[in-house]
Parts: C-alpha cells; structure tokens; sequence
C-alpha cells in the first residue's frame, strides 16, 4: 500500500523522526496507550520514541509502527485510512499541498507567514497546524467539481488554507462553511479589508481568519522548510 511506504519514507527521512511518528499518531487519532498495547510495549516507550529520548528508530520499528497505524484505523472502520487514499485529480491548478514533519502552533504558523488575526485571534494558541494547502480561490471556487472540495485536506484538517486572487474574502468563507470539514486557519493572502460577512462566518465557524502581504514565493520558502 503506498500510503504506507509514504509515512515510512518520511519518518526516515525526517530530522525529528520520533516527531514525525508523533504527528501520524495523532493524525490517525490514536492514542500512546492504543498504541503500545497494539505492538506489546509501555507507553513509554512510545513516548521516549516520540520525544526523540531513544536513538532514531530502525527500518523495523517504523514498518511496526506504520503498519499499526493502519491496522488500528482499519478497526475502527478504516475513516483516515480512507481519506489519506481517495482519488486525486490533477490539482496543480487548483492548489497544491504541503505537509509538515511536525506540528506547530496557530501562533508560531502566524509569525512564519507574518500575518495579521482579523478575528479569533485567541484561538490561534490551541491550534494544531500540521500543513497547508496554497489555494487558487477563483478556480478553486468556479472550476473545480464540488465532489473534490476535501482534497484540499490532504492527509489531515489540522491545517491551514492559504487563499490567494480574493477579492473580499467571502466566497472562500461560504466554501468553508458548508464543508463537512474545517481547516485551523483560514489565511486572506493580499486583502487588508475583509468582508462582513466572511467574518460572521469566521465567527460562528470558529475559525481564526489572518490575512498577510508576504509574498507568496516567501510563504513557500518559510513553510517548505517545516
């Protein structure tokens, strides 16, 4: 299954491998205790990996792990599993996606893009952002198929959307509103006015909305390096 070699190739090939396995965990939403039980170790264990306090774990112990992840998912009904292997259409013109190797928080992920909370800025410290996804907020809204709207996810929801050519940042809100899922943040590239309306959304939605001039070839180069 390449979802599996893809979680295993980016925990070796990170920098913060036990980090790494940190995020898939969570993203798989299973717990230390679940975990360890599932391979015959204490949570400790798992969470010595995870603090990176144990030596960077071998090729049979992330194919262990990795292959837990998925025979965990799998029981519960196989949802993430699902999600992480759907279909993918040709989505370079719509948006492309990043991933990170590790989480960080809606206030650091602020600091990097150096953006500017137009609402719910209290918000933005219990935020998890484990990626994001740059959106073409024209072609995304009148040319893609509905039917694709939740590839913009990715692997996961704990992450950011990044929309650019908006005008008054309504449209991309009303998008968001009637998905079945929600990104942590909601990032209004090049707009220092944002409409109304889009905010009463952002607020019933509980979202925290940024808007940022960073450049986006600068957002790419400050978050590709996550």
């Amino acid at each position: 299954m390449n979802i599996s070699k893809n979680i295993a190739g980016e925990i070796t090939l990170s920098k913060t491998p036990g980090r790494t396995m940190k995020k898939w965990r969570e993203l798989f939403e299973i717990t230390q205790s679940e975990l360890a039980s599932y391979l015959g170790v204490s949570p400790s264990t798992i969470s010595d990996y995870e603090s990176n306090r144990r030596l960077s774990p071998g090729t049979h112990v992330v194919s262990r792990f990795v292959n837990a992840l998925i025979a965990l998912d799998q029981s519960k009904g196989g949802r993430i599993l699902s999600r992480l292997t759907q279909g993918k259409l040709d989505t370079e013109k719509y948006f492309t996606i990043h991933e990170f190797a590790t989480g960080l928080s809606g206030i650091d992920f602020i600091k990097l893009v150096k953006g500017k909370a137009v609402i719910n800025e209290e918000l933005l410290q219990d935020r998890k952002v484990y990626g994001y996804t740059l959106i073409n907020s024209l072609k995304v809204i009148l040319d893609m198929p509905p039917s694709q709207f939740l590839l913009l996810y990715g692997s996961m929801n704990e992450r950011a959307f990044i929309f650019t050519e908006v005008a008054t940042g309504r449209s991309p809100l009303v998008a968001i509103r009637v998905a079945s899922l929600k990104p942590s943040i909601v990032v209004l590239h090049g707009l220092r006015n944002v409409d109304d309306i889009a905010l009463k959304i952002a607020e019933k939605e509980q979202l925290p909305v940024i808007t940022t001039d960073m450049s986006v070839n600068k957002i790419r180069e400050a978050l590709n390096k996550l």
